[in-house]
């Protein structure tokens, strides 16, 4: 049976395209798109109409930073237009009178419009335009209590009362692809895990060759799963545990576990997902509706898995469903191993969420036999 669907695998190579291929591209596309970790010299428009020492040190600042790059304006109209174009991701109105309000303690008006459409980079820049604006205004405040004769240990506990003190676990420099990438890239395997197992047993039906794929089982469909299961699952763990020692160890993504543990995982996350595709296709034994419905579970998976949007924050009627999903339960173990590195001990529960998907191709396995050996489904 393993040697049967090998040979199918030679003679077809959209099964290495579509599952080796897709990964490796996807792979290449997130770790280049986000090689840098944050976006940097997002376009920020500045439109001076004070033209004094403060505002023009305002601008000269906000095009230091690593993630602003300043570009003047001489109206606010310009600039409203070339951020609707998608030139600039933000823009800064600096008003009239800004450094004499500001000199005579009257609270001036900097206004912000950003573009949310765009949402990486008009919440980047709101934070460098609203940190900017906190130390512009905290300089001239420790000028003016100078002149006043306060020392500099006066001066910043009226400037800045309360100290922060900021520890980012996990990810202190905030690099985006510590956390999309380490996710993104298991997601895509888990997508394509499901599709091709879903095309490689639907085929069977498909073309009409069902029953001579049961027959090297003696008719027996567990088996003849299997077989069908075995070379996928032995490549696309390969696959998977190369992406692992890639992220974690040839990239050096911070992980405060184990990589084996990780390569556990990842193994688990491909078994499970097959289980849930043998038991999309059991369920819905026409493979062009098994393939559209593992394509609708493939984006649900992603999207509840929590790594963009804390499920806590979701309708409490979608968050009920969320344990149905693989990549949750790997999010869970990823973040309890690579950001906390609790072990076996934060984990293990994952581990029997993902061993419960193993028993859900029991649930129709009879109704894909009978599917096989009848052929009464439509094959288009």
């Amino acid at each position: 049976m393993i040697r049967r669907e090998l040979r199918i695998i030679r003679q077809r190579p959209v099964y290495i395209v579509g599952s080796v291929g897709v990964i490796a591209f996807c792979s290449l596309f997130f770790l280049s798109f986000l090689q840098k970790g944050l976006p940097d010299d997002i376009p920020i428009g500045i439109v001076d109409y004070d033209n004094t020492s403060t505002s023009r040190n305002f601008f000269q600042q906000l095009d230091a930073t690593q993630i602003g790059q300043s570009v003047p304006y001489e109206t606010f109209a310009q600039a409203r237009e070339d951020m609707t174009r998608g030139k600039i991701s933000a823009v800064c109105v600096l008003p009239e009178g800004l450094n004499s309000d500001i000199q005579a303690n009257r609270q001036p008006k900097i206004t912000f419009y950003i573009n949310g459409l765009y949402f990486v980079g008009g919440s980047l820049a709101w934070k460098d335009l609203l940190q900017m604006v906190n130390l512009t205004s905290g300089a001239v405040q420790r000028q003016v209590l100078r002149m006043k004769g306060y020392n500099d240990a006066q001066i910043m506990g009226m400037i800045r009362p309360v100290d922060i003190d900021t520890h980012q676990i996990g990810n202190p420099d905030t690099n985006y692809s510590f956390l999309l990438s380490g996710m993104l890239i298991p997601a895509v395997i888990a997508m394509c895990v499901m599709m091709i197992l879903i095309y490689s047993l639907g085929a069977e039906l498909k073309f009409g060759t069902s029953r001579h794929h049961l027959m090297p089982s003696g008719g027996s469909m567990g088996p003849a799963v299997g077989g069908k299961a075995t070379p996928w699952t032995t490549g696309s763990s390969a696959t998977g545990f190369l992406v692992i020692l890639l992220l974690y160890h040839w990239l050096g993504f911070p992980i405060a576990g184990s990589v084996w543990n990780m390569f556990l995982a990842m193994f688990l996350l491909i078994t499970s997902t097959e289980a849930v595709a043998i038991l999309i296709l059991e369920m819905i034994p026409i493979p062009r509706l098994a393939l559209s419905v593992g394509a609708l579970f493939s984006v649900l998976n992603m999207s509840l898995a929590g790594f963009t949007l804390p499920t806590e924050a979701m309708p409490r009627f979608i968050k009920a469903f969320e344990s149905m999903f693989p990549l949750r339960h790997y999010y869970l173990f990823y973040s309890k191993e690579v950001v906390f590195g609790t072990g076996f001990a934060g984990w293990w529960k994952e581990v029997v969420a993902f061993i419960i998907f193993y028993f859900l191709p029991l649930l129709g396995i009879r109704r894909l036999k009978n599917a096989c050996i009848n052929q009464n489904f439509p094959k288009d």
